[in-house]
């Protein structure tokens, strides 16, 4: 294994695990569950850790993949671009909640919920687009040109 399938293996990680700790948090919210939106919190803080590994092996991802046929910078650039937003605003993330965590004064039901929850869905935005630049990369058939054409609406 080398550091290009670890980070094809850990990309994963933060796409799901931002929208299973959304879940968590919705649901811990309606229903006034201070559990739930722990877990949540601590989802969103793990996923954090996570998201830093997962960056830092796309660069020696890009080397072994950027000489291959129908590898273009354009797309690779794209991608790190939305990768380095998806970090920074997950790595906010997680901060924002291991603040809630730590800080017994705030409590689990403070008004700082609806913060998390705004930022949480930035974030699983954020990480769907760059998972999707990531795999234009290599999928030419999920890139834009094969929409454009009209083939797709035709059938």
């Amino acid at each position: 294994m080398n550091l290009a399938h670890l980070h094809l293996l850990m990309n994963h990680l933060p796409v799901l695990g931002v929208p299973f700790g959304l879940i968590l948090l919705g649901a811990g919210m309606r229903r006034g569950s201070e559990d739930l939106k722990k877990a949540a919190l601590l989802t969103f803080v793990v996923v954090a850790l996570l998201s830093v590994p997962v960056y830092f092996t796309g660069e020696p991802a890009e080397e072994t993949i950027e000489d291959l046929p129908g590898v273009t910078e354009t797309y690779i650039e794209r991608h790190e671009d939305r990768a380095l937003f998806s970090l920074i605003s997950v790595a906010l993330l997680g901060v924002l909640s291991l603040v809630v965590i730590v800080r017994p004064k705030m409590g689990l039901s403070a008004p700082v919920f609806p913060l998390v929850l705004a930022l949480a869905v930035v974030c699983a935005v954020s990480l769907g687009l760059t998972a999707s630049a990531g795999g234009e990369i290599r999928h030419t058939e999920i890139r834009q040109a094969a929409w454009s054409g009209g083939d797709f609406l035709a059938t």
